[in-house]
Order: C-alpha cells, then structure tokens, then sequence
C-alpha cells in the first residue's frame, strides 16, 4: 500500500529529487505539491481524507511551512506531519514541534533518518496504529 503524501516544497529541483525518492524509497504516493503556504491550506482543507504524510519547508514562496502546521493542527491520528527543511536548529524545532509536526529534519543533513521516518509511518499506516511515536 502506498504512502499517500502531499508536499510542501516551492524549490522545483528538490521537487523533481524528492518525489521520486519518496517513491522509490518509501513506497509513497505523491498526491499533490504545493508551493506556498495559502496553496497547502486550500489542499489540505479540500482533500483531508486523502493523504496520510504532509511533507513541509518552513520557507515557502509565499507564507511559511508553520502555518501549514497550523492548518494540520486538527489532522486525523493516522496522518502525520513532518518538516524537512535547510533552516532547522533549535528552535525551528521547538516551534514546528509546539505547532503539532511529528517529526523535523534537516535536508542536508537528515536525509536518512527522513526517509527511515517516512518507511516507519508507512508501516504504521498499514497497520492503522495510532499517531505518535512508532
């Protein structure tokens, strides 16, 4: 069973890497990209029965991925959100994690243990377990 995932990515390039990773890696289904953070909310709130991962960049080309946390916020707990970002420290994590984010990675960094999350949550949407810790 595929991962169904929706990301939020206004970089092209690392659009056009990423979804076949995930695809290939993960066993993911792409089902939408947005680029900003109105585009992402109009998606989710339209199709929030169709996707199980929201992939988010905290710097979009216009809002930011913490306001797309903000319209996951009331998400079902089969569906997760993660952040993968170039901007993560700290407190980019404290702030992405109070705002209901699963998980957040740093692109250049974390890439691996991205990937290893999504593989667990796919298995855990198999399963249908609960949101959390898997």
């Amino acid at each position: 069973m595929a991962l169904s995932t929706f990301l939020v990515e206004d970089n092209k390039t690392i659009r056009d890497n990423l979804i076949p990773a995930l695809e290939d890696l993960v066993g993911a289904q792409v089902v939408g990209c947005a680029e900003s953070e109105t585009e992402a909310a109009t998606w989710l709130a339209s199709h929030d029965t169709e996707w199980q991962l929201v992939v988010v960049d905290v710097f979009l080309k216009q809002g930011s991925g913490l306001g797309v946390l903000r319209t996951c916020s009331r998400r079902k707990p089969t569906q997760r959100a993660v952040v993968l970002s170039n901007y993560v420290n700290a407190d980019i994590r404290d702030r992405c994690t109070a705002l209901g984010a699963d998980a957040v990675f740093d692109k250049s960094r974390e890439l691996e243990a991205f990937f290893d999350y999504c593989n667990d949550a796919n298995r855990g949407a198999m399963q249908k377990g609960p949101r959390g810790p898997l």
